[in-house]
């Protein structure tokens, strides 16, 4: 590598880092005059970095929100790998990042040697996850995410099967189960718990009320436990082998398929009150397949629905 290039790398980390500076700071660091400064800023501006000039006796060079990595070697292996996993979730009707991971890899194309890209334009001809295709988009995926991120609260508009309401949430983060997106977070509405289709938020804002909650413990990977304990019921149900399978394709994760020896299987676990109509219509949807052995109030939902259908079809 030239003496050039490595100084171009090291100033790109340099004004990443500082952010504000000046030319004859920059001059001083990497000791060079400021004309070469001057010329290998002109260079890293042309490169993408967001570089921009405030004139005046305070003034200098500033880098703008945006901020540019420094240059990455990637093995051939790696490089394939970041488009098998964007190949892969391509189904999606909506994506975090959709825009911005678009915009890299088409970049990151762009540079590749042609018979990676061949190698790259073959592979996804070879393979593909299938997931049920959903006509709703979440628009707000990426706002989700980076508040779980930061653990901050907003301010929704929430369309549910009760119909549209203003709620104040602090998400915990977002998952994809059977082609639909997720956010459970914590609602200071309800004071406790709950699990949003991301889908059916119709509005994202930060003006709100409620502070935080110190949440550092809560996350994905950890089951959440209700804050009202005494909201939650035993929830049983017996799975035929063909009901295994199909509860493994369209349960919600949080709920744990247990398979026996003999292919059948159960789920045994524990649910809240305002969870019971969404969960009957998903077992009446498995049909034979799943028996519901408890709570009695889902039983007495699955009766109730089941009997609107048949009115529905005998009045017809």
């Amino acid at each position: 590598m030239s003496a050039k290039s490595k100084r171009l790398i090291e100033l790109m980390m340099l004004v990443n880092r500082k952010r504000k500076f000046t030319v004859k700071e920059l001059a001083y660091e990497f000791n060079v005059s400021s004309r070469t400064i001057l010329r290998d800023l002109q260079e890293l501006s042309e490169l993408g970095v967001p570089l921009y000039s405030e004139v005046g006796p305070h003034g200098g060079y500033q880098v703008l929100n945006e901020r540019v990595l420094p240059p990455i070697t990637f093995t051939e292996e790696e490089a394939v790998s970041l488009f098998f996993a964007s190949h892969a979730l391509r189904h999606f009707s909506t994506l975090p990042f959709e825009a911005e991971s678009k915009s890299a890899l088409k970049k990151f194309y762009a540079y590749l040697p042609s018979d990676v890209k061949n190698r790259i334009d073959e592979m996804k001809n070879r393979f593909d996850f299938i997931i049920p295709t959903k006509q709703a988009k979440s628009e707000f995926l990426s706002i989700l995410l980076e508040t779980a991120i930061s653990q901050s609260v907003i301010s929704i508009e929430y369309d549910s099967y009760k119909g549209r309401s203003k709620r104040e949430i602090q998400p915990i983060g977002i998952y994809a189960n059977n082609g639909l997106w997720y956010c459970p977070a914590y609602c200071f509405n309800s004071e406790d718990y709950r699990l949003f289709r991301c889908d059916k938020i119709l509005s994202v804002c930060h003006d709100v009320e409620n502070e935080s909650l110190n949440l550092p413990h809560i996350s994905l990977g950890k089951k959440l436990v209700s804050m009202k304990e005494k909201r939650l019921i035993k929830f049983y149900v017996e799975l035929s082998r063909d009901g295994v399978q199909r509860c493994e394709t369209i349960i919600d994760s949080r709920f744990k398929v247990k398979v026996r020896e003999d292919g059948t299987g159960f789920i045994e676990d524990w649910i809240g009150q305002n969870e019971i109509p969404f969960i009957a219509q998903l077992f009446i949807s498995i049909g034979k397949e799943a028996k519901v052995k408890e709570p009695i109030e889902l039983l007495q939902s699955i009766r109730e629905k089941l009997s609107e259908v048949m009115e529905w079809y005998e009045n017809d």
